[in-house]
């Protein structure tokens, strides 16, 4: 196998709380959809690795470890406002479960044991749907995260002799937390394509942040408006990430493959399908390969179409990886589906609706190119406030970075 898959039962165990939408019945179903499919036919999935204080203080503080650790363990001596305030632990999003940190740290150690199987040479891509936690900052839990074990996995390779990892982001959710670990450091470059931030949480990640001092041109952000389709969600990605991998010409490539992008999220407003979002999963694919000797790590995040959603797509994130492309017109399994929902009513009976029959939605993904011609009239289907809108965010962000690796924003050739 060119792939490593990551798995554990354990991931199962990282649960906020019963009515949270980040639901571990998403990655349940996910891995069950896969196998019902064939996807993992012949795979052995490889367990996490051990995780310690060590390896979380190449990322978070001490203080906030030894908190993460006594909430979970019921032996936390600060008050509730204070844990909250101090290290963002007992609020909506983020509330105190048993075990907390082992959970947490699971999913690091998944991440950790995917990039150690590319870093090794024993495969060339690696793929763990349980991490991606990448709100996770170094003293204060955010955004349904506790550990950032994208970060964790990055600073584990730049110890190991990397210098140019590329990050590339695409939950609807600014990759905040990684961005900021890594602002200053002209050896990562962070690319997020996510929801404007004046329109979703955390409000970061503008095309004007660009990284500081010597990491300048570093951090990349496409921040696309409410109701962005796949066709112009494309349009964006293609308009602006192959130009940016192609002028760092990383090493190997870390992926955040959030689906919380999907028309139907609760959580968001973007208006991308399972098949917008695959396609985006394989032109990721096709990046590594060109430029990275396939060397590729990807990773969950977001996504809370629990039943709906997450497992079709992140199943089609596990085929992508392996090159076991599967079609959109192939039928989930009526098994699979009976079983979904059985399992949902009992765990998550908020998201136990009946879901989708088919692998895609039938979602349009022949995206024009941008061509840089902002006066173009945009192709059937999609408005010209649509196209305009998608296309200031591809100018805002090629010319606010695109000069500072010595490209022409105005130039779709660059």
């Amino acid at each position: 196998m060119q792939t490593a898959v990551i798995w554990s039962d354990e991931f199962l165990d990282y649960k906020w709380a019963f009515t949270h939408p980040m639901s571990p019945i998403r990655l349940a179903l996910t891995m069950d959809l896969a196998r019902g499919l064939g996807v993992l036919d012949g795979v052995d999935p490889l367990p996490p690795l051990p995780v310690d204080d060590d390896i979380l203080r190449t990322v978070h503080t001490q203080g906030y470890i030894d908190a993460v650790r006594a909430v979970g363990s019921g032996t936390a001596s600060l008050s509730g406002p204070i844990l909250e305030r101090l290290f963002g632990l007992g609020s909506e999003d983020n509330p105190v479960f048993d075990r907390m940190h082992e959970a947490g740290s699971m999913l690091v150690g998944g991440t950790l044991a995917a990039a150690q199987a590319v870093h090794s040479g024993a495969v060339q891509r690696a793929v763990n749907i349980g991490g991606g936690m990448h709100h996770a900052m170094p003293g204060h839990a955010a955004g349904f995260c506790i550990y950032n074990d994208a970060s964790i996995a990055i600073e584990w390779l730049l110890a190991q002799g990397y210098d140019r990892i590329a990050y590339v982001d695409i939950d609807a959710h600014h990759g905040d937390g990684v961005q900021v670990q890594f602002e200053h450091d002209p050896r990562v470059m962070t690319i997020s394509v996510h929801q404007h931030p004046a329109t979703l949480w955390p409000g970061t990640g503008w095309a004007t942040e660009v990284g500081a001092d010597a990491a300048a041109g570093s951090m990349v952000n496409v921040a696309l408006m409410p109701g962005t389709q796949d066709r112009l969600w494309l349009r964006a990605f293609h308009a602006t990430v192959p130009s940016m991998i192609a002028a760092f010409k990383p090493q190997i490539i870390l992926a955040q493959v959030g689906v919380d992008s999907h028309r139907a999220d609760p959580l968001t407003d973007l208006a991308l399908t399972v098949d917008g979002q695959t396609m985006a999963m394989r032109a990721l694919r096709d990046l590594a390969d060109k430029y990275c000797e396939g060397r590729l790590i990807a990773v969950g995040g977001g996504g809370y179409g629990v039943i709906n959603v997450v497992p079709r797509a992140w199943t089609h994130l596990i085929a992508t990886v392996l090159d076991r492309d599967v079609d959109f017109t192939t039928p989930v399994g009526a098994e699979w589906l009976e079983g979904a929902v059985e399992m949902t009513e009992h765990v998550h009976p908020d998201y136990a609706r009946p879901p989708v029959a088919m692998m895609g939605d039938n979602g349009d993904v022949d995206y024009v190119p941008w061509d840089g011609d902002a006066g173009a009239a945009p192709p059937d289907g999609i408005t010209e406030a649509a196209q305009q809108q998608t296309d200031r965010a591809i100018l805002a962000t090629r010319r606010a970075v695109f000069p500072l690796h010595g490209l022409d924003p105005e130039d779709p050739r660059d």
